[in-house]
């Protein structure tokens, strides 16, 4: 008698077992599922935008982008504030959309990554501080070239913003302040 219960009782072990594991390889099937439907497949401009959106380059690059009402007409298309560094001069966020005469419509893709993760532009001027390119560095290469093919998927805007210049007066002592234009 006591073998049969002891035999009944490994069955039903058994069967317990086989149960647990058929439910866990179908939760496993059923969360892979909907993970894959919760995360539809991003072309790389998809890509290129949701980066360029958590990576913040409009407070920068878009007039007004680091104010209340970013002018969202002219999105990317170059800052309306200068960064003057004391000692080391007045910079302004160029327009990061394809036109060719003010923005980067006359670059490469390659030349956009090169920019944003090297710190040189093609013409070979070093970009400066206040741009982060030394994190941007650590982008895998697909996410770089995202980027670049969104910001070249993006309307022309045309908006020359100035170029380095010359120090300026800033609070003293301050490492980095912040002009708007006028």
């Amino acid at each position: 008698m006591h073998t049969t219960i002891r035999a009944a009782a490994a069955a039903a072990l058994a069967l317990a077992g086989l149960l647990m594991a058929g439910c866990a390889q179908q939760g496993q099937a059923q969360a892979a599922a909907s993970d894959s439907a919760a995360a539809p497949a991003q072309t790389p401009v998809q890509r290129g935008q949701y980066l360029v959106a958590i990576m913040g380059c409009s407070d920068c690059h878009t007039p007004g982008g680091l104010g209340p009402k970013p002018d969202t007409a002219r999105f990317l298309g170059g800052s309306d504030v200068d960064f003057v560094m004391p000692g080391m001069g007045v910079f302004s966020p160029p327009n990061l959309t394809p036109d060719k005469a003010t923005g980067l419509g006359g670059w490469t893709t390659q030349q956009i990554v090169t920019a944003f993760t090297t710190g040189k532009r093609p013409d070979g001027r070093i970009l400066a501080p206040a741009m982060p390119w030394s994190d941007f560095a650590r982008l895998t290469p697909e996410d770089a070239a995202a980027i670049a093919l969104y910001l070249q998927s993006l309307p022309a805007v045309v908006h020359k913003v100035p170029g380095p210049a010359a120090d300026r007066p800033c609070v003293p002592k301050a490492l980095q302040c912040l002009v708007q234009r006028e």
